[in-house]
This record gives structure tokens, C-alpha cells and sequence, in this order.
């Protein structure tokens, strides 16, 4: 009997959910499509360059994910499972202030944090909870009801997390056994059948889309799976040339003439898919929900603390310098903006300590790839997908939240994403 280790689980569990989620969502498989074909440009033009952050294998097999629970419970479950895979959580990020749109939720990215096991299989998955004692958005009362919800729920059956830890402690699984944890896995990540309460979803999505989505439901689903392209404004221009509505601009750094840095994101519009509602007398009626949508992500270069603070500066700077204008002006005064403000070279972005590199054997410098997200762009992706404006109780306070809260609550560190890279960052 053969023998599935962590590296190999972790792809074949990424092949399942891109499978699964073609199979849910068609125009994924045309995003994918096209993500392949501009990378294959890319990589003709100049092969070097092309995968100067990371091999072409490595880009075009490279996905990640997104989910959402309710509760601390589901959040250490989900880190279990991930745990299997040899996925770890990594940075902390609360989008309840997020602008242009606050959601209430917290979440962390579950990643390899080895870059060897990045470099094999980079799969990741944005991981949301929902942060149900927030006044700013639930009341006691929906709060009360909406926790009792929530705790009635079981996401994930016994023997899928018996199977999880069995992972974790021999570092993989016997091939029959692998072949059942990824059964089950899948299949708890898929889009339920099961009808939806739709007086109780209308509740929660009067306060927010992403409470219905998560609190209005009794099952998990993945939210979206993203491809990594090369060229992410030449994928833009190709999917709407080819009918697909995108969002209305790619999020995160501009394009400009100096190096990519970062993240950049944009997706194609939710999708009105076909669902059953469960009406107040009890009839089961046909309806659609809009809230998964396709993202693409373009990554760039990690940046220091100096480096972010730089960034989040000329991100500032670009929204008091565009506000009022025309949108389709926005692109040309960012480029603007960072010429003036940003090293337009590698090698300047390495000496002023506002990017991690590493030292080659032969004493080259070579850039870090960036492999977490910005809750920014994060924001702005779900606020361009969102059916509702989210609802603020002004002044009632918040549940406070950070990276030890969120560590108990998994049960497990959150790893600081700028320990990571600068360890990497430590010359050979």
C-alpha cells in the first residue's frame, strides 16, 4: 500500500477543489483558460523574466482558495484540516473597517510557511469568521440567535477530522485513507443542495451579504478559487472581450514601469446561481443567491514594514489625487504617483530595505514572491461583489480581535507573515 505524503495530499487537494469548482462555477474553467494562455505568452516573451517569481509550473498550477465559518469551533476544525496538508495560518486581518466597504468578519490565510514546500505546491485559503458579538453589526438579540444557528451546525463529519489528525502526526496518509480524507474534504467544501431559509437569510443579509453567506446557511462552500497570472491587464481586457463581466478595476498596486510588488487582484462579477429558498409555510421554491464570484491574483515582490508603509503612503496619496476624477483617469495619475515616490528598480527597492531578497549561490540577489493578501484588496474585491451596502450601528462598540485572540481560538499560532519572509530573506 503506498504512501501519500503532506506535499502530495496538499496538490491533490487543490486538483479536487479547482475540479469541483469548474464543475460549480463554468466561468472559473474560462478564467483558468485564459490565465493560461497569457501566461504562455508571457513566458514567450521573455522566459527569464517571466518567471523571475517563481517557475511557470509552479504559477499555472498555483491557486487559492476562500471560505467562511461562523465560529471559533469551525475555525479550529478548518485549521485541522488544513493542518493535514501542511498548511498553516499565517497574518492577521480584520475587514470590519475595511474601506470602501466593512465586513464583519476576521480571518487568516492557512499556507505553507516553508519556501520549499511553497515552491512544490503554494496552495492557500483565505479563511473568514464571523465576528457575531460585534454591536457595530448584530444586535444581542440577532447575535443570540444567531450563535444558537450557528452551534447547531456541523460543517465537518467525525471521521474527515479523526482522518486530519491522523495527517498531521504521520505526515501524510496510507493511499486508501488519503483517498477518503480528500472524498470527504471535497465534498464538505461543496455547494449544499440543502434548501435556505429565506427569512432568515433576508435578516442576516440586511446587515451584511457575508453574514447570510456565512450565518444564513448550514453548510460551508467555497467562496472563490483563484489562478495566478502573469499579466493580470492583459487578462482583464481578454475576459471581457470574451462576454464575462469583470469587477470595475484590478485592485492593489498599479500598473507602472517599476517592479511588482505585492498583490494584485481583480475578479469577474458574482454569479446569479440557482438555489432552493424554504419559504414561512414551509414550501420549498426555486431562487438564485449572487455571492460567488472568480478572482486572478498577479504576484508581485514581498515588501519590509518600510516597504508597506510606503505603499499604504502612495495608496493614500492616489485616492486624495483621484477622488472627483473620472475613474478610467485613476490608472494614469497611480503610475504617477509611484514613479514619483516608489524605486523603480529591483535593486533600488533592495538597498533602501523596502523589499525582501535573497542571496543566490552565485551571489545574486533574487526577489521574494509576496504570498499572502492585502485586506484592502480584499475589501474591495467583496465590496464589488456585494448584493447589499453592509449595515453600521454607529457607536456600539466592537468585539476587540488580533492575531493572539484569533491563535486560541484556532489553537494554533498565526504566524507574522514579515518573520517569514525575513527569515527567507537570510543569506545561504
Amino acid at each position: 500500500m503506498g504512501f501519500v505524503d503532506t506535499t502530495e495530499l496538499r496538490a491533490r487537494f487543490a486538483h479536487r477543489l479547482s475540479v469541483l469548482y469548474g464543475a460549480e462555477v463554468p466561468a472559473y474553467n474560462t478564467l483558468v483558460e485564459v490565465s493560461r494562455e497569457v501566461n504562455e505568452q508571457v513566458l514567450a516573451h521573455d522566459v527569464a523574466d517571466a518567471q523571475r517569481l517563481g517557475s511557470i509550473g509552479r504559477v499555472t498550477e498555483e491557486r487559492h482558495g476562500a471560505i467562511r465559518v461562523g465560529t471559533a469551533r469551525e475555525l479550529a476544525q478548518v485549521g485541522q484540516i488544513f493542518a493535514a496538508l501542511g498548511m498553516h495560518p499565517v497574518g492577521f486581518y480584520d475587514l470590519r473597517d475595511a474601506q470602501p466597504q466593512p465586513v464583519p468578519v476576521v480571518s487568516t490565510a492557512f499556507r505553507p510557511v516553508d519556501a520549499g514546500e511553497l515552491a512544490r505546491n503554494p496552495f492557500r485559503v483565505f479563511t473568514s469568521m464571523l465576528v457575531t458579538a460585534d454591536r457595530r453589526f448584530f444586535t444581542a438579540d440577532l447575535e443570540q440567535r444567531l450563535e444558537g444557528f450557528l452551534a447547531a451546525r456541523q460543517l465537518f463529519p467525525d471521521e474527515l477530522l479523526e482522518l486530519a489528525a491522523r495527517a498531521e502526526a504521520e505526515n501524510g496518509l496510507s493511499e486508501d485513507r488519503a483517498d477518503r480524507f480528500l472524498e470527504l474534504a471535497a465534498a464538505s467544501f461543496a455547494l449544499s443542495t440543502e434548501p435556505v431559509d429565506r427569512a432568515w437569510y433576508a435578516e442576516l443579509e440586511r446587515i451584511s451579504s457575508v453574514a447570510a453567506d456565512i450565518g444564513g446557511v448550514a453548510t460551508v462552500h467555497i467562496n472563490h478559487l483563484t489562478p495566478r497570472v502573469l499579466d493580470i491587464d492583459d487578462l482583464y481586457r481578454t475576459m471581457q472581450a470574451r462576454g464575462i463581466e469583470m469587477i470595475d478595476r484590478i485592485q492593489g498596486p498599479p500598473r507602472w514601469a517599476g517592479p511588482d510588488v505585492l498583490l494584485r487582484q481583480t475578479s469577474f462579477r458574482a454569479l446569479a446561481e440557482p438555489r432552493l429558498f424554504r419559504e414561512a409555510d414551509g414550501t420549498v421554491t426555486p431562487g438564485e443567491l449572487r455571492v460567488r464570484f472568480g478572482e486572478v491574483e498577479q504576484r508581485g515582490i514581498a515588501l519590509t514594514p518600510d516597504g508597506r508603509r510606503r505603499y499604504d503612503e502612495l495608496q493614500a496619496e492616489v485616492d486624495r489625487a483621484a477622488a472627483g476624477t473620472d475613474p478610467r483617469e485613476r490608472p494614469g495619475i497611480a503610475a504617477d504617483i509611484w514613479a514619483a515616490g516608489f524605486p523603480n528598480t529591483e535593486a533600488d527597492l533592495d538597498e533602501q530595505g523596502l523589499g525582501y531578497f535573497t542571496t543566490t549561490p552565485t551571489g545574486a540577489r533574487r526577489p521574494i514572491v509576496y504570498e499572502d493578501f492585502l485586506p484592502r484588496s480584499a475589501a474591495g474585491i467583496f465590496a464589488s461583489n456585494l448584493s447589499g451596502e453592509t449595515e453600521l450601528a454607529a457607536a456600539q462598540g466592537q468585539a476587540p480581535r488580533d492575531a493572539d485572540w484569533l491563535s486560541e481560538a484556532i489553537g494554533r499560532r498565526v504566524h507574522d507573515p514579515h518573520e517569514l519572509y525575513a527569515k527567507q530573506a537570510v543569506a545561504p
